[in-house]
């Protein structure tokens, strides 16, 4: 039984790689596996419970705010306001542009959705100063893992009701490892870009900056207002501001809808549209990776796993960290490895001398630098044709700062 489990899970490994749609993979390779397990209503039991998750109203709302900035245009002048102060410091460009796209990636938790917001200012002001046009992709997608700092980002509130704790405690025990690694991504691509002489002195005919756009002030705030809210509410420095995730986010909603006179129902509509997609693709993919953990539950690969990391104590840091990385890297989402890891072992983190945060935590970091890394990814193949050249050559470049990342980041989790 073992066996047959295994060589179902590397099938559906190898189906990921080879970029079939992973809900489907996953649902799949669940279902087989409780049918060959003799208990085919575990994968339609764990479908069911997911549909019901707690996480909904974060991810949804976070989401659906996400894209009421779209169609506001409130993250353009967030961009742009960014991208003009950049310019004013030349030698900063693209560590600057690294910490600009983190910054717009924590307000707005989508790699994707930054990579072509994000990409589409701040890769041409790479280009037009010179800047190497895989170098300026690859700064741009450095910086798309800010979403592990919002409360939004589904893998924060999984973690959190899986330890029974609030999800901004999950984000207080992170954010040192998240931003150490960044620091690190940072510092070591502009030495990348410097040692291969790609950070000035290429030149792109007829690229020029659009200096005819305004940047609102108000309008560049309004993406960053749940985050305020639900930071200073976390910290008590504002008590009356202490609410939960989807609240902070309609209200960000409200002001901006005040602020820039948009149509409210027009707005409304978008922001349930973003609602809509978000339980599409975000919650799909947590109930998809329920039912594929079903399915090893019924196998017993994921007693038989726990066993051997209970045995062998020393490896499961190395397991938390560095599986989900290489499941991100080579499918091009941290999302279904991280998902999987957290709700299969996490749970078990004190039978091997952790916390649930932290092994959860070290899981979902080492899934967003391995996709931040592949050359699959959503957002690499989006900053790649901003950029016009091909995924590969963003990886290569994204490759050692990320292997950093990840050394450094999982050193200030596990101690």
């Amino acid at each position: 039984m073992l066996i047959l489990g295994c060589l179902i899970v590397l099938a559906a490994l190898f189906l990921l790689v080879k970029r079939y749609e992973a809900r489907m993979v996953l649902v799949c390779a669940g279902i087989v596996m409780c049918l060959a397990s003799g208990a085919p209503m575990k994968a339609l039991d764990a479908f069911a419970k997911g549909m019901g998750s707690g996480m909904i109203s974060s991810a949804c709302s976070s989401m659906g705010f996400a894209l009421a900035m779209r169609f506001t245009g409130c993250d353009k002048h967030l961009i742009n306001a960014l991208a003009k102060l950049l310019l004013k410091v030349n030698w900063l460009l693209i560590p600057g542009v690294i910490f600009g796209t983190y910054a717009v990636n924590v307000a707005l938790p989508s790699a994707a959705g930054t990579a072509a917001a994000a990409g589409a200012i701040f890769i041409p002001i790479l280009m037009g100063a010179g800047v190497h046009p895989a170098m300026a992709a690859a700064a741009v997608k450095c910086g798309t893992y800010g979403s592990m700092l919002n409360p939004g980002l589904a893998h924060n509130p999984f973690v959190a009701k899986i330890a029974g704790v609030n999800v901004m405690d999950v984000i207080a025990f992170h954010y040192k490892a998240n931003i150490a690694s960044l620091l690190v991504g940072a510092v070591v691509l502009t030495a990348i870009a410097y040692f291969l002489k790609e950070n000035k002195g290429h030149v792109v005919e007829g690229l020029e900056l659009d200096t005819e756009f305004k940047v609102n002030p108000l309008y560049a705030l309004m993406p960053v207002v749940p985050i305020a809210i639900l930071i200073l509410g976390a910290t008590k420095m504002v008590p009356m501001f202490k609410m939960g995730v989807a609240q902070a986010m309609v209200i960000g909603a409200i002001l901006t809808c005040i602020v820039t006179r948009t149509n409210p129902a027009a707005l409304t509509k978008s922001f349930f549209d973003g609602m809509g997609k978000a339980y599409g693709d975000i919650i799909g993919i947590i109930l998809a990776a329920g039912v594929f953990v079903a399915g090893m539950n019924a196998m017993g690969l994921v007693k038989a796993f726990i066993a051997a990391m209970t045995n062998n104590p020393s490896i499961v840091k190395i397991c938390a960290s560095v599986g989900p990385f290489l499941l991100g890297l080579i499918t091009g989402s941290g999302d279904a490895a991280t998902f999987a890891f957290n709700e299969a072992v996490t749970p078990h983190a004190a039978d091997f001398g952790m916390s649930i945060v932290q092994m959860g935590s070290m899981a979902t970091l080492g899934g967003t630098l391995g996709r931040t890394m592949s050359p699959i990814a959503g957002a690499t193949i989006i900053v790649a044709g901003i950029a016009g050249i091909s995924p590969m050559e963003v990886t290569r470049r994204n490759a050692i700062p990320m292997v950093f990342a990840m050394i450094i980041g999982m050193m200030f989790l596990a101690f």
